[in-house]
């Protein structure tokens, strides 16, 4: 069962704010642009903070996210 983010600890709430932020940037540049992978990596850094409440996961999850949209843009 999925635990929601724990807003007692400033370290991840202030993380997953940061990290939905980015996602919301990439989502707007994915949806105008018409990049299905830009929208979609965007909706999950705007989605999975909510259900991870380790920070250094969170960040973990965000580079393989980005890397990984990195290199399928790349290629295309």
């Amino acid at each position: 069962m999925a635990v929601p983010m724990d807003f007692g600890n400033p370290a991840s709430l202030f993380s997953g704010l940061f990290i939905g932020l980015i996602g919301l940037g990439l989502f707007m540049y994915g949806k105008k642009a018409q990049r299905l992978p830009h929208a979609l990596t965007g909706l999950a850094l705007c989605v999975f903070p909510y259900f991870v409440t380790s920070v250094a996961l969170s960040w973990l999850i965000t580079a393989v996210c980005l890397g990984g949209l990195y290199f399928v843009s790349r290629e295309g």
